[in-house]
Order: C-alpha cells, then structure tokens, then sequence
C-alpha cells in the first residue's frame, strides 16, 4: 500500500479502523474491502461510513461527546453544565439530548428511553475516546436492523480488543482542568484484557467553579476478532458537577450577571453509569452469526433553573424558593441481540439472507420532577414507577442481479409495552403499540470508481411511557391532558452517490428527505421536551476528504437543510424550533514532518429559528480549534491543543421562552443562551510502554 493510500485509510472516512499490525491479517473481507475501495460494493447508502481510531487520534475534542462530530453533518454542543448529557444537531434535526440519533458503546445503548430529563437521553461522557476503535455511522431509516431512535441516524461506537502498547497520559488546562488516563491490553491466556481509568476534574470558565469530577473506568476481556471470538466488556462511571444554566440575555445586559455567570449557584447534577456487556460472533464458511446481550444500571440527578422565578411568583406572588427543578430517575435496564446472515447463490445471482432478533426491558423506580430549592426538596410534582418492554424481528436480502447492480431490501417489525405507576393515580396505566418499517436500497456500480444509491425507508422514536398513559396535568392534577402515541412513524428518502473523481479526492453527496408524523420540541420552563406536530425535512450533504501529499490531507463536511411543519397555521407559523439549515466542519491534517504532527479544525454552526413563525433567531458561530504535537521518541508525545483559537464570543446554544427574573414585577419573553467556552489550552504528555 502506497503512503498515499495509507493516509486515507489513517485519517478518513475511507477509512475502516485497525487496531494495528497484530489484527491486520485478521480483517473480515468486508472490512479489507472497505479500506481499498471506500465502501464501494458495500454500502449500501451515501450516507453511511466508518471513522477510524486514527483519525478520531488526529484531531482535538474538548468534550467526549464531541467524537460523534467525526459523523458528517452532525453538531454537537452543550446548554448546561459539562456533565449533564451533549445537545446534538443533524439533517435539520435539534436532536436535544438524542432523540432520533441512536448510540451504541462497545454494545450497549447509550438512549435512555422515558428518561427523567428527555427521551432518548444520550450521555457520552463516560466515553474514553482514546480506547475507540471505530465508530460506524449510518443517516436516515433505511436500515433493518436499526430501531427506535434512528430515524436522522445511528452511531456504533467499539473499544479496542487489543492495543499497540499500554498508554500513561496526562492533561493540564487552565481553570482547573486535570485529566488522568492509565491503559492498556496484556495478554491474558489466550486473548487480551482491556483495561483504561480515568480520573477527571475541571472548573470550567464559569464565575461559579463547575469542579466537575469523573471516575471512569473500562475493563473489556476477548478472545479472536469482531468477527470471529467474543468480549466481556464491564464499563464504571460517576459524575458530579455544579452547573452553569442557560441565562436571560436581558440579565446580561442589565449587568446583573455576566455571560459566564448564573442566576442560580445550586443547579447541577450527579450521574452513574455501570454495565456489563457479552458479544459473540463465528464466522463460518457461508454464513455469520452474531449475539449480544447487556445490562445497565444508572442513576442521575439533575437539578436546573430555566425560568428563575416565573411560577413561584404566580403561585405565592413573590420570589421566596424560586424555579428550581429536579429531574431524578434510578433505572436498570437489559437487552440482547440475536443475528444470522447467510451467503448463498440463487441460479446466477449472488445473495445475503440476514434476519436478527432484538430486546429490551427499562424499568424505572422510580422517575420524577420535583420542585427544589437550592437542591432542597419542597414538593414532588409527580414520581412514577415505569416498565417498559420492546421486542424486534428484522429481515433482510441484498441481491446482486448484475456486475454493477445489486439491491436491499428489509423488513422490521417492532412491539412496545408500557406499564406506568404514577404518585397521581390518574396518570397510572398501560399502553402498548406495534409498528413494521419496510426498508429498500438500490445501488448502481461502481463505474470509473463512483456508485450511486437510492434509498426508501420507514422508522420510528418511541415517545415517554408517561405520555402515553397520562390524563391530567400533574402540576395541578385536575386539568386533561391529551395522550401520546407511544411509537411515532418517520418516512424517508434518499439519493446519494460516493465517488473518487480524482486519485486520493473521496467525495460522497447525499439528497435526503425525512418526514415525522409527530415533532419533538424543547420546553423551556420544564427543561424537557414533549411532543408536537407532523413534520417534513429535506437537505443535501457533501463530505469530502483530499489528500494532498503523503503529509497533508484536507476534509470537508458541508451540510444544508430545510425543516417545516407539515399542518399549516398561519396564526403559529410553521419553523421547527432549533432546526439548523448549514453547518460545515473542515479540517487541515499533518503529520511525517519529522516529529511533528498536528490539526486545524473549523466547524461552522448556523443560525436557526428560534419559535414558529422566525421572527426570532439565533445567531451563527464559527469557531476554531489547533492542535500541535511533537514526538519526543517513539513512544512519548506532547500535544497542546487550543480550543476557539479566535476567542470568538460566540453562544453555544439560544432558546427563546417566557422567564421572570428575581425583582422583575412580570415574566417576559427572552433569548435565552449558553456561551461557547473561551479561548482554552491543554497540554498533553504521552508514553507508550
């Protein structure tokens, strides 16, 4: 392989992850296949992809969370404090804390159904980045083995079975920022024993320190490959921090606080996350057959303030506790997978028969919102007891009629269950639903090393159990509320092509059309999101990765696109609320001059609406991160990395909704936002051993 060749399949998206020399060798076809020729006669989308351990290396990450970024087109960013879960953006989507976007980690999924906060909560900062292997990605529901949550895209995100060499790291920033990491993979019989820890600390730039404090730890035991053996992964994190909420700009600019200060000290949160997962795979002569089974045990606490002191001057008339909320939620939860696909010949037609079955149990004892003061219990607006049950059978053909046509079709079929005990008897029931997605792919090529695709596919997100039983509002347990269906429908299409029109030029375009018959939106003054009307999205995304030399390499991700209501109402407006249109994430890499190594990276978030009709909107943010490195030998590094390089006084995220500050005589309407952090750096020394 050229040097040309190795700095795609380093970096890139052409990229499939290697864990190194040792499991070279041991590389599926699949995989061989997708490091020389870019997914070609293997995907079976333009969409889909695979970021390496190596580029995912390359590049500087102020949030774990923020490792998803390597998927085109998705933004990540944060309204809170750092340990509360990521906000995250993608094809028109305000994914809030990951409804629609489905994350997996070394197995198990990360989407918290029914969860204290937000459906679908997705809270990677658990995440080791420098233990993944991969991540592989797919956009849009075209995909049968695929479930709830997926509809914008899902993320398959795997730790190391083996690693080069055990890895000693140390990070120092400003404002208090230490960062610890000890791993490694000795060989223990006849596989390897995984091992990282992590200890974390860090103030932030807030007036109030964030002393956000981590322990996390990782311990995966394997045998054979991802194809062909079996892992035990176990995985340990808690998380405790002092929260910077977003605040009222008029606050702001009353000079009552400043754009890194707080109109509540106390808000924060204290989170764990511990699980156990097994995954086995055999490769036989025509066939392969997977299996995975998980459990989870989490908790969080999650104390906020998003409108300081709107409702209890309402209810008392003055401002005596304020608005604060808990979120808390105690939750186990369990699963497995099943999966076999055989390869065969039908007459002259090669085919690939999979089907696989899929299951899931939450069980939530219990999940509430409380009214708090200064973390202090005064009242328990409603504290539930939840069960909820699904359980999937998927099938699927990819048929190669011709040397340059081949087609996917599948099926899915999913069945919740829900069963919800509730502190206000009313709102206690049970509710179940049922739903089947068809799937159908068709792929052209390649020709001249270009393929096109045409992608058609139902999906579905599953909404919060509590939603689905509910009949009063449990603020005032008299006034009716109206149901949620528990699973709602997305419909999608999709034209893309991937290419290389010039040598070492990867380019893919996508023309996509995603179509939701229910919206969930962000409200501010619970800090959740609930559901709302049908909606349709159409864009088109451009990725690209050029390498220019043997040293330097550019890739770009640009992305646009339009997001409406479907049901017309001239008297609302038909915006969808934090529905971005363009985003772009272009980077520049380097490495092999001499000892030095490095990155520069921009990633551009636009504008969006803020309400319905788009009289209000947010502003844009542009920032830039740097990183530098130099090899000391072959086994120690320094690397500094500068994050906003321009120090630009950018927002990292702007709601808009009704606040009432402390002395104001009534509530108003305001932009509300969360300050993109300011020019930082960290430096990190590394050694190999």
């Amino acid at each position: 392989m050229s040097v040309r060749k190795k700095l795609i399949s380093s970096y890139f998206l052409a990229a499939v992850s290697s864990v190194g020399a040792h499991e070279s060798a041991e590389l599926s076809a699949v995989e061989v296949r997708a490091k020389a020729e870019n997914l070609e006669g293997i995907a079976a989308s333009g969409s889909e992809g695979v970021v390496s351990s190596q580029r995912l290396a390359a590049v500087p990450i102020l949030r774990p969370g923020e490792a998803l970024e390597m998927v085109p087109g998705l933004i990540v960013t944060q309204h809170a404090g750092d340990g509360k879960a990521n906000q995250y953006f993608l094809r028109g989507f305000n994914l809030d804390h990951g409804t629609d976007f489905a994350t997996y980690v070394g197995g198990v999924p990360v989407n918290m159904p029914t969860h204290a906060h937000g459906q679908g909560y997705t809270d990677l900062n658990f995440l080791i980045p420098e233990l993944v292997d991969r991540i592989s990605f797919r956009k849009g529901p075209y995909f049968a083995e695929e479930g709830d949550f997926s509809s914008a895209g899902a993320a398959h995100i795997d730790y190391f079975r083996q690693m080069d060499a055990s890895l000693a790291q140390i990070t120092l920033g400003q404002k208090g920022y230490v960062r610890n990491l000890l791993a490694g993979s000795p060989e223990v019989g006849r596989g390897n024993l995984l091992y990282g820890l992590e200890l974390f600390h860090n103030d932030g730039p807030w007036e109030v320190a964030e002393n956000y404090r981590k322990f996390n730890g990782v311990l995966r035991y394997s045998q054979g490959t991802r194809n062909d053996g079996f892992s035990l992964t176990g995985m340990a994190y808690r998380g405790q921090w002092t929260s910077t909420d977003q605040i009222a700009q008029r606050a702001i600019d009353r000079g009552l606080v400043s754009r890194f200060g707080t109109l509540d000290s106390t808000t924060g949160g204290e989170t764990s996350r511990y699980s156990l997962a097994g995954e086995w795979a055999r490769r036989w002569a025509n066939a392969q057959t997977k299996a995975n089974v998980w459990w989870l045990k989490s908790s969080l606490d999650l104390w906020s303030n998003f409108q300081y002191c709107l409702n209890d001057v309402a209810h008392s008339g003055t401002c005596d506790t304020g608005d604060q909320f808990k979120q808390g939620e105690r939750r186990q939860a369990g699963g497995f997978a099943l999966s076999h696909a055989m390869f065969d010949r039908w007459g002259v037609f090669e085919v690939e028969n999979s089907i696989g079955l899929q299951s899931r149990i939450d069980r939530l004892n219990p999940v509430g919102l409380y009214a708090t003061s200064a973390r202090q219990t005064v009242g328990t607006v409603r504290e539930d007891k939840v069960t909820q049950r699904s359980l999937a059978l998927w099938g699927q053909n990819e048929t190669r009629w011709t040397e340059w046509f081949r087609s996917v079709q599948g099926l899915r079929a999913d069945a919740y269950d829900f069963d919800v005990e509730s502190s206000l008897a009313a709102n206690s029931g049970k509710a179940s639903d049922q739903m089947v997605t068809p799937k159908l792919a068709l792929i052209f090529g390649p020709w001249q090393k270009t393929e096109l695709y045409l992608n058609y596919g139902h999906g579905f997100h599953s909404n919060d159990a509590r939603g689905t039983t509910i009949k009063v509002d449990p603020a005032d347990g008299t006034t009716p509320v109206q149901r949620v269906k528990p699973l709602v429908r997305t419909k999608g299409y999709e034209v893309g092509v991937r290419s290389e029109p010039v040598a070492g030029w990867q380019s893919t375009l996508a023309l996509w059309q995603l179509d939701a018959a229910s919206e969930l939106l962000f409200v501010g003054d619970a800090g959740t999101t609930e559901a709302s009307r049908p909606s349709r999205r159409y864009g088109v995304e451009w990725s690209n990765l050029y390498v220019l030399s043997d040293w330097l390499a550019i890739d770009a991700d640009l992305a646009w696109s339009h997001a409406r209501f479907r049901d017309q109402d001239p008297t609302v407006g038909d915006y969808i609320p934090g529905a971005v249109a363009t985003t772009a994430n272009i980077g520049l890499t380097f490495d092999h001059l001499g000892p030095w190594f490095g990155a520069l990276r921009l990633r551009y978030f636009g504008p969006r609406p803020l309400i319905e009709d788009n009289s209000v909107r947010s502003g844009h943010s542009a920032l830039t991160n740097l990183r530098a490195g130099y090899k000391i030998d072959r086994r120690t590094q320094l690397t500094l990395d500068v994050y906003n390089l321009f120090d630009r006084k950018v927002n990292d995220i702007e709601y808009w909704y009704d606040s009432q500050l402390r002395g104001e005589g009534t509530s108003a309407s305001d932009r509300h936002i969360h300050p993109a952090e300011p020019r930082s750096l960290r430096l990190t020394i590394s050694h190999r051993f």
